[in-house]
């Protein structure tokens, strides 16, 4: 534990910090799995309006810099890819 008063006060923000980054990251994987989830039961309907859901929540965590910009276009990107063969096999 730090000695230092300015010590603490960075440990405390960081820590504050690091649990709102994990819960926007939980967030936006929860949803990747049920988008997932739904096109492996092969429930397209429902998978095409959850993907607005998923790529704002995507962008949303971008935005916040819990992840890395690219990374979150990389992840839109692969489940995009993914929306249009699963709907173009059924």
């Amino acid at each position: 534990m730090a000695n230092h008063k300015s010590a603490i006060k960075k440990y405390k923000r960081d820590e504050k910090l690091r649990m709102i980054n994990k819960m926007s990251r939980s967030k936006m994987r929860n949803k990747i799995k049920l988008f997932k989830k739904k096109i492996d039961l092969k429930e397209f309907e429902e998978a095409e309006n959850l993907f607005p859901k998923v790529i704002s929540i995507i962008d949303k965590t971008a935005i916040k810099g819990t992840i890395h910009r690219k990374t979150g276009a990389r992840y839109k990107s692969r489940l995009n890819n993914l929306l249009k063969k699963s709907s173009a096999k059924a």
